[in-house]
């Protein structure tokens, strides 16, 4: 199973923030999407995926793991969204799914093999990774962890990079089993993001929100977390000149991070505020906030009590 959020005895990682510091027992709850056409995109994610549907109101379709009834993606549609362009837009870069095994990764890079699917794939040398694109161009990572007892570390930073994945030992790790639709376990695994300028990022997400930064030497990019993980955030400035995504574009409209109790969530909000970035409570244990570039996030105590 996946250790996103496992506590270990090795290495301590990462640099925490001056002040408020979210808890490690941060995980990611589900992105909500805008797209052009919600028939051809619930094909998409579930003949390609292999998402559920798990439920249907308000005009929006909710997607889960098979044997799961937790929401991993929301999806609305807004008739004649506009794709987004090759050079990506401020907003999504990806969002990503982890699955709970490498056997799982080897499982579904075989069912896109068999559907024809063109992917990118990559080794960061703490996962491996598989990249596709949605029909409206919105970005999606699948991908498995390594076990964090074989992640490195240069000083506090860990040790990240883009290599060629080796398809051929991930495929092998399937063994003969099917991909039979997304595995129970399946999570949320990180976000990442185009913003404007990386100072900006920092400032709001990890000296405001509280996230640890935990790679800070990538190009052009910025890796935050909670609790020693490679990343539950990304943050890059690759498509710099372009405009945030706007109403009438498919899009990334939300997306939630979930703390163990109230008390967390509170603490966010305060740091927020002193910091001078929009706060809006929306129910108790439950606010929304939205970045410099308009970037929305929730952030709710977590509805399983675990």
């Amino acid at each position: 199973m996946h250790d996103q959020n496992t506590t270990t005895t090795g290495p301590t990682y990462g640099i925490a923030p001056p002040e408020y510091r979210l808890p490690s027992e941060l995980r990611l709850g589900p992105v909500r999407l805008q797209v052009s056409d919600l028939e051809r995109s619930l094909d998409y994610y579930g003949g390609v995926l292999g998402l559920r549907e798990l439920g249907r109101g308000g005009g929006e379709v909710t997607l889960a793991a098979h044997g799961e009834d937790r929401p991993l993606v929301v999806l609305r549609e807004r008739r004649g969204a506009v794709p987004v362009p090759t050079r990506g837009r401020i907003g999504l870069y990806h969002f990503a799914i982890l699955l709970p095994s490498r056997a799982d990764l080897g499982r579904f890079l075989r069912h896109l093999a068999e559907l024809g699917e063109r992917v990118g794939a990559s080794d960061h040398y703490v996962s491996e990774a598989i990249y596709l694109r949605d029909p409206d161009g919105l970005g999606i990572e699948v991908y498995a962890d390594r076990p964090r007892s074989a992640w490195e570390a240069d000083g506090r930073e860990i040790r990240m990079a883009t290599v060629p994945l080796n398809a051929s030992e991930v495929l092998a790790a399937a063994g003969d089993t099917r991909w039979a639709g997304m595995p129970e376990g399946a999570v949320i695994g990180h976000l990442h993001l185009h913003v404007g300028d990386l100072a900006q990022a920092e400032a709001f997400y990890h000296r405001a929100l509280g996230l640890d930064k935990v790679v800070w030497s990538y190009p052009g990019a910025l890796f935050l977390s909670a609790g020693g993980y490679h990343h539950h955030l990304g943050v890059n400035t690759w498509a710099v000149g372009t405009a945030p995504a706007g109403e009438g574009d498919a899009k990334l409209v939300e997306w939630t991070m979930e703390l163990p109790d109230a008390e967390s969530v509170a603490g966010a909000a305060r740091s927020l505020l002193e910091a001078g970035y929009p706060v809006d409570q929306v129910a108790e244990g439950e606010i929304v906030t939205r970045d410099p570039w308009g970037t929305q996030l929730r952030v709710r105590v977590r509805g399983d009590g675990s």
